[in-house]
């Protein structure tokens, strides 16, 4: 009976993330919050598919953001662990000794106790690895200085975790004397009750370990069992090995989650590192969702009925303290503008730990079971609202700071004059204005990026913050004057407005533009407009040249090949463009047949008779067939 329970579960569980977290995704809202959502449906407030077992199931899953960080720890080398330092003790020891002090201060005067306040104050400043690391991940924000800011906060959480404990039944102590000959106390409290020389002695003791087995032993193990030729055998001891750390670090005193993170620094630089990031990515995955599944499966919606007003006051009243804690550290950390905002939704929510500590601190007398109940409540639902925060910080406060940036002073563009405009000064743009300045054309640079205009002017380029699609701006870029203007901006909307404004009342200046994909360049054709050049088109043409000489092909077939092709797409443009006009089953039907026309001249290109004199740019051919002749 009791296999035929567990297997229910899991289908309950397995069920509910297919059929939730697709449709979340499909309407913008994230797979965190369709994880959390199901959790709420499936749960015993709503459909009572699933009963009090959350709790147990969300303790299993926390192993989840063990592997999560693990995963991480692979992609981040010591030397760029050491790069952070500054954010993780500077930024993430201020967030929580600030945030920390700042809702003990509120506990005060909400009648808490002192020891119960401060506790609280602890508990409460800490964020949540697993929902800020998923949503990172997946909205691809890491390598970002909000993301990375973020990462740096959490690890020194993650650290903090182990003297918070420490401290916890000490500060019981500064009430009702705590009684702490409860056996069910864990391991990691047993720890924090031991001498802190001892505590960190033990901690420095099995780091060192963990790195010296990592360095000099943990790569001819993975070596043996990779010769086996046996994935399952690999996969069971890359899990052997996280499981262990996780174990070893939790019966120390050490966060699980911090110990396999410093585990996959170690072996960051390891030749297996891409292998176990593979083998464990599936796992961490369906882990996560089913911790986040649970999240929502245990929101105590009895509770909350019972108390609505005070409960949605306090979730509230937490995420804004921490809100504006991290939005000043954001600020007195130089996080660029918006980016302090983003900081501070991402951080804003409870963590995963305060279950942890919560119940380790009614252990210890802390908090009754009113307390705890309501503490656990407000923990869970600033979790499942933190999804939400951040879809409200991309759909209103993103745009409203970015229409705010781009109202700031316009610069003065000298009065000179210069035959070319550039419009747009990114990745595509800034090779075309290098070349044009490297043959002493002069140029009138623009772009609406006040931090790329900032940026690139500290590497001596001179370009001028100004919105292009502005009549006036044209104006005071000098279009009257100029020859040329070349639209090299990312925003394909704003670059096809422009256009149309000059060919309209400027139809002297001949106009080059960038485009994203072949029906950008129809678009344009669309305005009369024919000197346009797909952005990635030449460099992809390039890479299939070197492939076919990889391949086997000689430098100079690979040439002909590669421009033929090219010649054979710019050819078809016009008259696939017409087609697209007219008739759309037309322009597939003709798009398909174009197809099998380049590929039959192709092959009729190996046919060609290759002279002597065809090869002779190909030096190293030519050497490697005179050593064949000695």
């Amino acid at each position: 009976m009791h296999n035929q329970e567990f297997f229910l579960n899991a289908l309950i569980y397995l069920g509910a993330a297919v059929v939730s977290v697709p449709i979340a995704k499909k309407l913008g809202l994230g797979s965190v919050l369709g994880y959390l959502l199901a959790g709420i449906v499936v749960g015993p407030f709503v459909l009572s598919l699933v009963g009090n077992e959350a709790g147990e199931v969300m303790h299993f899953a926390e192993f989840g953001v063990v592997l999560m960080l693990f995963i991480i720890g692979l992609e981040l080398e010591p030397k760029l662990l050491w790069k952070m330092r500054r954010s993780i003790f500077g930024l993430g020891g201020l967030q929580v000794l600030i945030t920390a002090g700042i809702i003990t201060g509120v506990a005060l005067l909400l009648k808490f106790q002192l020891n119960r306040a401060v506790a609280i104050g602890l508990i409460l400043a800490l964020s949540s690895t697993a929902i800020v690391l998923q949503t990172l991940s997946e909205k691809g924000l890491m390598r970002n200085i909000a993301g990375r800011s973020a990462f740096s906060v959490l690890l020194f959480q993650d650290m903090a975790v182990i003297p918070i404990l420490a401290l916890l039944p000490l500060i019981a102590t500064l009430g009702t004397p705590a009684d702490l000959s409860d056996t069910s106390i864990n391991s990691i409290g047993q720890v924090a009750q031991l001498p802190g020389w001892l505590q960190l002695l033990i901690i420095i003791g099995a780091i060192s370990v963990m790195v010296i087995i990592g360095r000099f032993a943990a790569r001819h193990i993975f070596r043996l069992v990779a010769e086996t030729g046996l994935h399952e055998v690999f996969v069971a001891l890359a899990l052997l090995m996280v499981i262990g750390i996780a174990l070893g670090m939790d019966a120390i005193g050490l966060s699980p989650a911090l110990g396999t993170f410093i585990a996959g620094v170690v072996l960051a630089d390891s030749e297996y590192r891409h292998e176990l990031e593979t083998t464990i990515d599936p796992f961490k995955g369906l882990l996560l969702g089913l911790f986040f599944i649970s999240v929502g499966a245990s929101i105590n919606f009895t509770l909350l009925v019972e108390n609505p007003w005070m409960i949605i006051q306090f979730v509230l009243l937490l995420i804004l303290l921490k809100f504006i804690v991290l939005l000043f550290l954001g600020r007195m950390f130089r996080l660029k503008k918006g980016f302090e905002f983003l900081f501070a939704f991402l951080l804003s929510q409870a963590s995963e730990f305060a279950f942890v500590l919560i119940s380790f601190s009614r252990q210890n007398k802390l908090f009754d079971e009113q307390t705890s109940g309501m503490l656990l409540l407000v923990v869970t639902l600033s979790m499942a609202i933190s999804p939400l925060l951040l879809i409200f910080n991309d759909k209103a406060v993103s745009p409203i700071l970015a229409r705010w940036q781009n109202k700031q002073e316009y610069d003065e563009i000298e009065d000179e004059e210069t035959p070319v405009i550039l419009a747009g000064f990114g990745r595509f743009g800034l090779t075309v204005g290098r070349i044009l300045i490297a043959n002493g054309i002069k140029v009138t640079i623009l772009d609406n990026n006040p931090s790329n205009v900032e940026t690139l002017r500290k590497y001596g380029f001179k370009l001028y913050f100004g919105d292009i699609t502005r009549p006036t701006m044209l104006e005071k870029a000098g279009i009257e004057k100029a020859r040329l203007l070349i639209l090299s901006m990312a925003e394909h909307e704003n670059a096809l407005k422009v256009a149309e404004i000059v060919r309209k009342k400027y139809p002297h200046v001949k106009i080059l533009a960038r485009a994203n994909d072949i029906f950008h360049v129809f678009e344009y054709l669309n305005l009369n407009i024919n000197k346009v050049q797909r952005e990635n088109f030449h460099s992809a043409a390039e890479l299939g040249n070197n492939a076919l000489v990889e391949l086997g092909f000689s430098k100079y077939e690979a040439y002909r090949a590669t421009r033929t092709f090219k010649h054979h797409e710019h050819q078809v443009t016009e008259e696939l463009y017409q087609h697209w006009l007219e008739d759309q089953s037309k322009f597939i039907q003709e798009t398909r047949r174009f197809e099998e026309q380049v590929k039959e001249t192709l092959q009729a290109e190996k046919n060609y008779s290759i002279h002597d004199s065809d090869c002779a740019w190909d030096v190293d051919s030519l050497k490697d067939e005179a050593k064949k002749e000695e």
